[in-house]
């Protein structure tokens, strides 16, 4: 075994060892973290980059063409989903109420959700 698959198999191991470490991490977090907003943040951030980096070591360990695809095929769909995901769960909370809106630095749903006075248009009190 040359020097340089060992290295590469020392250094895949360790990257699946951090990947896991951040993915407790967002666990941890989840558990902990009292409110939606914070617990969807910690559902998508550190489980996006522990998976990557799991992937990373992972591909760094297995080296064939096929198994790589697998690997790019599974980040792919991991971080086009996950963070969607996470977005409308936190957006359900919002609609039924389940975040306190006090807490919120900028409140851009409100605009968009609150019912408008279908009078109240731009042509509205024109005659």
């Amino acid at each position: 075994m040359s020097i340089w698959l060992q290295i590469t198999d020392t250094a895949g191991a360790a990257l699946v060892f951090i990947g896991a470490v951040i993915c407790l991490l967002g666990v941890i977090g989840m558990l902990r973290l009292p409110d939606v907003l914070s617990r969807s943040h910690a559902a998508t951030k550190p489980q996006a980059l522990g998976l990557l980096l799991v992937l990373a070591g992972v591909a760094l360990r297995l080296r064939s063409g096929m198994d790589l695809a697998t690997l790019a095929l599974i980040a792919f769909f991991q971080l086009m989903t996950g963070p969607v995901a996470a977005h409308l769960v936190a957006r359900s909370a919002y609609r039924t109420g389940q975040i306190e809106l006090g807490e919120l630095l900028f409140d851009e749903l409100d605009e968009q959700l609150t019912e408008r006075d279908p009078g109240a248009g731009p042509g509205a009190g024109k005659g």
